[in-house]
């Protein structure tokens, strides 16, 4: 079958790429005869996928006659909708000859009335395409009546996570709703040389996100004292691992300014911007421990048996810890921390029970693997 991937922004946020790569490894495990489109909305990030034909997801405008219904549709009805159909339809024409389109996005429920998405979705569903959620996240206070309604166009409801699932399912959300891991646990890993003196025995890797920051005006502070009290009691060095590197959104630009006030140790290093979510993985992998903000860069060490503490509250981040642990842990609410001291308290328990942790991830992870799998599976039942 032939699958269009649509909802993706590109590869420069690399937890996007990581779900397009692993989404592959899963669609290709179940159909080996698996084509694929990726619609994406910045095709020049998206150079390095194999066997992915990548359409970028142009609107068109609207000319004179279209404007004036969309006018008269604004005026009478207070709605966009014929509007927003004739600007997507170039996007739906891409995926004419697909059998199944996935709406990839993972968390795009969770942002703003989503009332493009909603459309585009019932566009390519009326063109007579099977469309799936995929992989999605979504929190009961971004499940408004609107987007409980658009859920029920699509044809199938993959939640990545348990809270998602339990909370689709008491409402109703949808008639087909099922449960499998996120899509990047698939997402296999390069191996890459470690940085000089940066060995998998003595290593914190790190990464902070803009994100966080617009969430907590303390940000450069608490991290810093953290990383005071690191250099200071511990012997590890430290690792900044951008995962987004957006025009304004970026991760690499925002860590710097902790680089260079720590460089004067020769204990601390940082990433460049340019590499890909496979290496980013790969040298993840070789940290003893992982503090992540973006939820991605989390999964990536969770995969590679790293203990790991997410930073943020989010359904994604507590629901994906859940499917792992079975329970919340190793999430700190970054948002309301008012001094370093939970995270330092956080990340004690984290090196007191790190052997613990490694037994439990190398218990679940496969599991989590075979889940993940198992969506490509049901994917051809659809």
């Amino acid at each position: 079958m032939k699958y269009f991937m649509f909802n993706h922004v590109g590869s420069e946020n690399h937890g996007c790429e990581a779900l397009v790569r692993g989404s592959v490894n899963i669609i290709c495990n179940s159909d080996e005869n698996a084509d694929f489109v990726l619609s994406s909305y910045n095709p020049e990030s998206d150079t390095g996928f194999k066997g992915v034909t990548v359409k970028s997801a142009e609107t068109r405008n609207l000319n004179s006659f279209e404007k004036i219904i969309a006018a008269m549709d604004l005026k009478i009805n207070h709605s966009e909708v014929y509007s927003l159909e004739k600007m997507y339809s170039p996007i739906v024409a891409d995926a004419a000859d697909c059998d199944i389109c996935l709406s990839i996005g993972g968390d795009t429920y969770c942002y703003g009335d989503n009332h493009g998405i909603q459309v585009l979705t019932r566009e390519l569903k009326k063109s007579g395409k099977k469309v799936v959620l995929w992989g999605a996240s979504i929190g009961e206070k971004d499940l408004t009546m609107q987007k409980l309604e658009s859920l029920k166009d699509f044809d199938a409801v993959f939640a990545r996570e348990p809270i998602t699932y339990s909370l689709l399912k008491e409402k109703n959300a949808n008639d087909n709703i099922h449960l499998f891991s996120d899509p990047a646990f698939c997402m296999e890993r390069e191996s890459v040389e470690p940085i000089d003196g940066f060995t998998r025995g003595n290593t914190l890797g790190l990464n902070i996100s803009p994100l966080i920051a617009a969430g907590n005006k303390k940000t450069y502070e608490i991290i810093e004292d953290f990383l005071s009290y690191v250099f200071a009691n511990t012997t590890l060095k430290v690792l900044l691992i951008p995962h987004v590197v957006e025009k304004n959104n970026n991760d690499y630009n925002f860590m710097k300014p902790i680089y260079e006030k720590f460089s004067g140790t020769e204990r601390i290093a940082v990433l460049p911007p340019n590499l890909n979510a496979m290496q980013y993985k790969g040298y993840i992998a070789n940290t003893r421990f992982f503090i992540g903000a973006r939820t991605h860069a989390t999964i990536a060490a969770y995969s590679s048996g790293v203990p790991t503490i997410a930073l943020g509250y989010s359904v994604k981040a507590r629901g994906i810890a859940k499917d792992i642990f079975g329970e919340e842990k190793y999430v700190l609410n970054f948002s309301d921390i008012e001094s370093s001291e939970p995270l330092r308290d956080e990340f004690l328990k984290l090196v007191e029970n790190e052997n613990d942790i490694r037994r439990e991830l190398m218990t679940s992870i496969p599991l989590r693997m075979r889940s993940a799998m198992e969506a490509g599976e049901m994917l051809q039942k659809i």
